[in-house]
């Protein structure tokens, strides 16, 4: 099964951190709940133009369907080959076009380490 949308040509795409930021509006942050569990991930958004944003909608829905992740492919900004789980997808059409917006889910980095508590390092 295909449960992969890679991005082939074009910048590295912008990721727009969600979680644990209080100045995104309510209906942004939605998705940050989904994500509660015992690893350290940030939520992002990222918005890509397509050819038929409806039908990469499609295949997200069948990869979930099936019970399989979803994957944004992308090159990251020195080139390197990049995977994140994508939890979230809808399909826009604009006046320039197809617009597809992405919910990703990824690793918490070195620079937001420090906004999360980790409880076992605590004294009483």
């Amino acid at each position: 099964m295909n449960n992969k949308i890679t991005i082939i040509e074009g910048p590295t795409p912008v990721f727009e951190r969600l979680s644990g930021d209080s100045e995104h509006r309510e209906e942004l942050n939605w998705a940050v709940g989904i994500l509660e569990g015992p690893y350290l991930y940030d939520t992002f958004l990222t918005t890509l133009r397509t050819f038929d944003s409806n039908k990469l909608l499609e295949r997200c829905k069948t990869a979930w369907e099936a019970g399989q992740t979803m994957f944004l492919e992308y090159k990251d900004e020195v080139g390197l080959r990049k995977e994140d789980p994508i939890i979230a997808a809808r399909a826009l059409t604009v006046e320039e076009g197809d617009m597809l917006l992405l919910w990703v889910r990824r690793e918490i980095d070195s620079e937001h380490a420090s906004d999360f508590v980790d409880f076992d390092d605590l004294e009483d």
